[in-house]
């Protein structure tokens, strides 16, 4: 595997409950108690977000706090393009999981027009809009925007002048849009979707690989089966939210939900899926230190690491 750069993005702004930002530095901490030199030792960037905007009026209810969060997006864009332009790969530890749509913005840019796939290792579908979403949540809209999708069909909500130029600000950072294609995406371990995403999950044909169905044919062996998936790809992105485990690993999340992978399931998928040369970066995100006990999540997740790449 190519050189690690960690890309760090404390960012709350995404998420309904308070504190993923601090999943950041809880993990850098852990391998401090850890003394897990090969975390401490690699070359790191932090991105970051202004959460002091949590403090202020909201004029985006529809996608709150969406100025800044487009902000963060732009920097987090330029800081994984540099990344990868530098022949490094990114390693990005996330707070709540909209930061995934810079990311994706910032590979694709450095792909230009060659195709990426996502693989989307999580609880939830997060292909929400501001048009469909009952929370005004942002971290369940980055496949969405990655996508430039609207899903006016579902719309129940309608967008004030800042929130439509928000999210066209957001949809179009990088430049290139749409960034994914709906056939390039894959869910592993959804198991918690609302209507509006389920209508347009079925519609657009985007497989998910169910926790169960993967225990039935083998982790390893669904790792390779979403892979041979995205073959037609010529990069992939791995996307890691931490509550597609089960919540008796992920307590330390915002939306924990039961029946997830187990810790050594997580690790093995992740490792499996890492073996391709088509990966180019993989995302952690949600560890939330404030609805943990004993820092657990942020353990188990300085374990996985370890097992992926074999850090002492």
């Amino acid at each position: 595997m190519r050189k690690l750069k960690i890309i760090e993005v404390p960012c709350d702004l995404g998420a309904g409950t308070r504190g993923a930002s601090l999943g950041v530095d809880a993990l850098r901490l852990e391998a401090v108690e850890q003394a897990c030199s090969s975390y401490l030792e690699t070359e790191y960037e932090r991105v970051t977000a202004d959460n002091t905007m949590l403090n202020q009026p909201d004029p985006t209810p529809n996608a709150h706090y969406l100025k800044g969060i487009v902000k963060f997006y732009e920097h987090a864009c330029e800081a994984i393009s540099k990344t990868l332009d530098s022949g490094k790969f990114p390693l990005i530890i996330a707070g709540d999981h909209s930061t995934a749509g810079g990311s994706i913005a910032g590979i694709k840019k450095h792909i230009g027009e060659k195709r990426l796939g996502v693989i989307w290792v999580d609880a939830h579908a997060d292909i929400h809009s501001p048009y469909t979403t009952p929370s005004g949540n942002v971290h369940g809209m980055p496949l969405g925007a990655a996508l430039h999708f609207d899903n006016k069909e579902q719309q129940i909500n309608d967008l004030n002048p800042e929130e439509t130029t928000q999210w066209e600000k957001l949809k179009n950072v990088g430049g290139k849009q749409p960034k994914i294609k709906a056939d390039d995406i894959i869910y592993m371990g959804v198991r918690d979707t609302e209507e509006q995403e389920d209508i347009i999950v079925e519609k657009l044909s985007i497989p998910n690989l169910t926790v169960s169905g993967c225990r039935k044919i083998g982790i390893e062996n669904s790792a390779k089966t979403a892979l041979d998936k995205l073959s037609h790809c010529d990069a992939i992105y791995i996307s890691f939210d931490v509550d597609s485990m089960d919540p008796s690993v992920s307590m330390g999340t915002g939306t924990p939900v039961k029946n997830g992978y187990t810790k050594d399931e997580a690790t093995t998928l992740l490792k499996t899926l890492l073996n391709s040369p088509k990966v180019c970066a993989l995302e952690i995100v949600e560890i939330n230190p404030m609805l943990d006990n004993e820092n657990k999540m942020a353990k188990a997740s300085l374990d996985i690491l370890r097992g992926l790449f074999s850090w002492n």
